[in-house]
């Protein structure tokens, strides 16, 4: 059995959270919240045979989302700051922040910002932002070492990215 890895993008994120005006995610025969999110997370953690990553674009794009919010920020910061601080740490079940930062140096986001406007053209429709494009970097790392990666998301566009869906079934990847 491969270790299976999940991704957390923003949307799902935000309803872990619970931030207002972001509390659900996804379509309508798919939607997210925070209960869903967080029996997911507990479950697929209690097995032990899954580790959680927290990407730099999901930090930052939450931490707009939990500054714009209408209410509950600083209760929805202080829950973030100590997710983060658990990543940052690589305190189970998330995996070290550190594995990161090779695609984040200069070579890697030159890389990453060059495909990035074919993805925009090509979409029609699912464009993916640069932290999408981003976060896909992010599961395509995981998936050559091997791992299960599962993009944990409310997007049809970024998820569509992932090595397995959440159910656990493989998804064939498309090649560039």
């Amino acid at each position: 059995m491969n270790h299976k890895v999940i991704i957390l993008d923003t949307s799902v994120m935000c309803c872990w959270l619970d931030i207002c005006g972001k509390e659900t995610c996804g379509p309508e025969n798919d939607k997210w919240d925070n209960k869903r999110v967080g029996n997911y997370i507990k479950a697929e953690t209690e097995s032990k045979n899954a580790t959680l990553v927290l990407p730099l674009p999901v930090i930052i794009e939450t931490g707009n989302h939990i500054a714009q919010a209408p209410a509950r920020r600083y209760e929805c910061a202080k829950e973030f700051v100590e997710i983060i601080n658990k990543a940052v740490d690589e305190k189970s079940p998330w995996a070290a922040f550190s594995r990161q930062k090779d695609l984040w140096d200069g070579d890697q986001i030159k890389k990453l910002v060059e495909i990035w406007p074919e993805y925009v053209k090509e979409q029609k429709g699912k464009n993916l932002s640069m932290g999408d494009i981003m976060i896909k970097s992010i599961s395509d790392f995981y998936a050559e070492m091997g791992d299960e990666v599962v993009i944990l998301s409310g997007d049809q566009g970024l998820k569509i990215h992932s090595a397995v869906d959440i159910k656990g079934t493989r998804i064939p990847r498309r090649r560039k």
